[in-house]
């Protein structure tokens, strides 16, 4: 089955040359199924390429997903045509009286500044309570994953001295886990970022449990133990070239980066790219969507029954 987006929207065409199946909702109307509802809080500056990046890890299963893009009220992308905006996204409180099976809140250029100093911090810390309800499974990525992990936990994120750029080995924690399901025992997965949460921290939590780590590049998948939520400090869903124009990018601009670890051939910018995370990137998702599907109630109302269950 295919993940169904809006004819209009630029990853549309880009899968589609991809053979990726994607289907617009016109099409998916004449189908008697009822979709996974899942939304994306997109809060990285250059929407379409995280919007394509995402959609192609979510398109890769038999199920048929039905995804809402949504943006904040309290912050207007700058690098983002407002038009893209305006045509193919939603703002959180056109949606906040609705029910999703899952929701992805994405990192964002924003890491070196204290939580409480970002403009639009109440709005997502709002977003996060809403999901606890509202939502089934949510899963944070990167600066996402720290937010929500010091929002829930209070557990502090820390600068790094240099920045955790590049493609690092991983080892899993737990071989039993749904997320991980069919991983291999090392894999690999792209990290780029200035912060990081630190192990001692989350294991003080006793609601949280560390599903995969990198002795390099630190945590990279945290769940709740009540598997409803993953924290992920990696990025699975990179592209092939993603590292690459980020330091091409950085290049340019004479900023001090070092190459990218285990990514280009040799370690040699000059030299290819060789890709080590997308399988496992896509087992993940399709894990995730996979768990969902299996425990989601048919109608999203019954959400009531099983929080009131479990005590929430």
């Amino acid at each position: 089955m295919p993940i169904l987006v809006p004819q209009g929207l630029p990853a549309y065409n880009i899968l589609r040359k991809e053979n990726v199946f994607v289907m617009h909702k016109s099409r998916a109307e004449q189908q008697d199924i009822r979709p996974l509802k899942v939304a994306v809080v997109n809060l990285m500056p250059i929407k379409e390429v995280t919007e394509t990046q995402l959609i192609r890890m979510l398109a890769n299963t038999p199920l048929q997903v039905d995804l809402q893009l949504l943006t904040l009220s309290s912050h207007e992308s700058s690098h983002t045509d407002r038009l893209h905006m305006d045509q193919f996204y939603l703002k959180f409180d056109q949606i906040k009286n609705e029910r999703f099976d899952g929701l992805i809140i994405t990192g964002a250029p924003v890491e070196t500044i204290p939580f409480e100093q970002v403009d639009y911090w109440k709005e997502l810390t709002e977003i996060m309570d809403y999901s606890k309800i509202n939502v089934f499974s949510t899963m944070y990525l990167c600066w996402g994953a720290q937010a929500a992990l010091y929002y829930h936990y209070g557990i502090p994120k820390h600068t790094l001295e240099q920045k955790k750029f590049g493609v690092f080995e991983h080892t899993l924690r737990d071989k039993r886990s749904e997320f991980t399901r069919g991983f291999d025992e090392i894999f690999y997965a792209p990290h780029s970022r200035r912060t990081e949460i630190r192990k001692e921290d989350v294991e003080k939590v006793k609601s949280l449990k560390i599903l995969a780590e990198s002795k390099d590049a630190g945590l990279h998948i945290i769940q709740t133990r009540d598997k409803r939520t993953l924290f992920l400090q990696g990025h699975f869903e990179y592209d092939w070239d993603t590292l690459k124009l980020e330091y091409d990018r950085d290049i340019r601009k004479g900023i001090d980066i070092n190459v990218p670890v285990n990514y280009f051939t040799d370690d040699d910018p000059e030299k290819r790219v060789v890709v080590k995370w997308s399988s496992h990137g896509n087992l993940f998702f399709a894990n995730w969507l996979n768990f969902v599907y299996q425990n989601t109630p048919y109608d999203l109302a019954e959400l009531d029954q099983i929080w009131a269950a479990s005590g929430i």
